[in-house]
């Protein structure tokens, strides 16, 4: 898959919270904060185009609060260290999916074969369905 963030550094932009995770932990669940949240305020980066951010505005909106962030938790490891890592790769994942163009669709006309078996199949239906029919 091609970088379509040709390796910018965000990480001046991102705002860690880290919280009580739900996820592994054993005793330490209760006394560390493992889970981490990621905060990306897309309006207000400088690294992103005016056309990046309105693509990633329609492709991400779901992910975002109504101050425009982006947000992501990871909590999936005991360490606070690797979940920000985590959240990070997870992070350029997302963005690299939402920049990356969609391949369009090349018009194609169905074959001879494809239709004539369409049109065995609806005939097949049919008779199939005509011998449920009361006979008088």
């Amino acid at each position: 898959m091609t970088d379509y963030l040709n390796n910018r550094d965000f990480s001046s932009e991102f705002i860690f919270t880290a919280s009580r995770s739900s996820g592994p932990g054993g005793q330490n669940v209760n006394k560390v904060n493992s889970r981490v949240e990621l905060r990306f305020s897309i309006n207000q980066s400088s690294l992103l185009s005016e056309y990046e951010k309105i693509l990633i505005h329609k492709k991400l909106g779901n992910r975002m609060n109504s101050e425009g962030e982006l947000l992501l938790a990871v909590q999936t490891d005991r360490s606070q260290l690797k979940n920000k890592e985590e959240a990070i790769a997870k992070f350029h994942n997302l963005l690299n999916k939402a920049l990356t163009p969609r391949k369009p669709r090349r018009v194609t006309r169905p074959t001879k074969a494809s239709i004539e078996k369409r049109l065995d199949e609806k005939k097949q239906r049919s008779e199939k369905k005509s011998l449920r029919r009361l006979i008088d």
